[in-house]
């Protein structure tokens, strides 16, 4: 969980910080969705931890206008 932001902190962030850690975080879903699908993923939590912070962030890009 080191790598989860809490929402305060992502708004601290700009637009454009928060769309470079949107596509970090998306790149880092497919490698977990295809470890996933083969058998190699330990940390199954990690998945729900990517999605909602992606989450997190359009909500924040949406917000922001």
């Amino acid at each position: 969980m080191s790598d989860m932001k809490k929402a305060k902190e992502l708004r601290d962030l700009t637009d454009a910080d928060l769309k470079v850690r949107m596509d970090e975080l998306a790149a880092e879903n497919m490698k977990l969705r295809f470890q996933k699908a083969t058998m190699q993923l330990n940390n199954t939590a990690r998945v729900g931890q990517v999605r909602r912070e992606i989450a997190r962030i359009q909500t924040i890009l949406a917000s922001r206008g």
